[in-house]
């Protein structure tokens, strides 16, 4: 019949085999095309629903899956010479293969893109992950392929673990870096805005965490960039956790011979009058304190005077406002501020020699 119908057309028994599957595949995907307009009009009532999770699935699987199904149509309708049905054979193999890949990565990425949509600061961790199982979904799908054509795949495994342990020396330390990058990014000990200081020294504001590096910027408006081997081993204090709002401590020297209640409550309606006044970063509750701490100093009495600024980056601006105003009222009251002395001891025989 094939046969027949070929020589009305007058087309060689090849030709038309070609056509004919070129006519069920592009029907396939003429009618995959119209059913996903269908889909995606539901999906966007489906919006934050099950029925979205199912309707995206769906979408992208219906196209791959009405190909699959055309071919194998073709396969069993046509009676095809041996040598093209053992080819058609092994090309419906591999595209099932790889259909089945397609979807098990699929379901993983429509997942993973998910966990990014309600959760956007684990984007940074998702995007990698699924460029992860694509390539390992692939690499596996195209493993199981050629081994089904026949082609042997030892020497090419022979030279590709002798190439990895050669790349991942060359490679340590960048490999270090993505490894401790997808943990920073995982774990989440720092995130872009929050004022941070390491161990080492550094400090600054996180602009990024990326795949190499972490990037900071300092109070004097310059770059730094961090390793991530070095971030993920490094002590870190991170200034804006829990909060942003955060205590900065003013150490207060006077005379033995001052009143220490007359300091403190000084400093409190300094502060509080400062607060009134509404100094841009300085915060009223939690109220100040005064401590007289460290307390007995070599030439004077140690205060520390404990107040809430709204940010790290106030704590420079709000101090320097209340050290002019603290010695403003010091100076109303007859406070004084001590300059550093040394009581120095001589024995009569230096006296006498510095006395010739």
């Amino acid at each position: 019949m094939v046969t027949h119908l070929a020589r009305v057309l007058h087309l060689s028994p090849t030709l038309f085999y070609m056509l004919f599957f070129a006519t069920l595949i592009l029907g396939a995907l003429v009618l995959g095309f119209i059913l996903n307009r269908i889909i995606r009009y539901w999906t966007k009532k489906w919006v934050s629903t099950w029925g979205e999770l199912f309707s995206s699935m769906l979408e992208a699987l219906l196209v791959p899956s009405l190909v699959l199904t055309s071919i194998y149509v073709g396969l069993e309708v046509l009676s095809l010479p041996p040598r093209f049905e053992r080819l058609g054979s092994k090309l419906l193999f591999a595209l099932a293969v790889l259909f089945v890949f397609y979807f098990a990565a699929k379901v993983l990425i429509i997942a993973l893109r998910r966990v990014g949509q309600r959760n956007p600061a684990m984007e940074q961790v998702t995007e990698p992950a699924i460029l992860v199982v694509r390539v390992l979904f692939a690499l596996l799908a195209t493993i199981i392929v050629l081994e089904h054509l026949g082609a042997h795949l030892t020497a090419i495994w022979t030279t590709l673990g002798v190439g990895s342990v050669a790349i991942a020396l060359a490679l340590q330390e960048t490999l270090s870096n993505l490894f401790a990058g997808l943990y920073l990014l995982a774990d989440r000990p720092v995130s872009p805005g929050n004022y941070i200081k390491l161990d080492s020294g550094q400090e600054g504001y996180v602009i990024r965490t990326g795949w190499r590096s972490t990037t900071m910027r300092t109070q004097s408006n310059n770059i730094v960039f961090v390793p991530n081997s070095t971030m993920a081993k490094a002590v870190i204090t991170n200034y804006s956790l829990p909060e942003l709002q955060v205590l900065a401590n003013i150490p207060v020297r006077v005379s033995y011979g001052s009143d220490p209640n007359q300091v403190e409550k000084a400093l409190l309606e300094v502060t509080r009058e400062a607060a009134q006044d509404g100094l841009v970063g300085l915060l009223s509750d939690p109220p100040p304190a005064v401590y007289l701490s460290p307390g007995f100093g070599d030439s004077s009495l140690d205060f520390s005077l404990s107040v809430s600024v709204r940010r790290f980056e106030d704590q420079v601006p709000v101090q320097s406002e209340l050290r002019k105003r603290i010695l403003a009222r010091f100076a109303k009251e007859g406070i004084s501020v001590p300059f550093p002395m040394r009581t120095i001891g001589l024995d009569r025989a230096t006296l006498e020699s510095l006395q010739k």
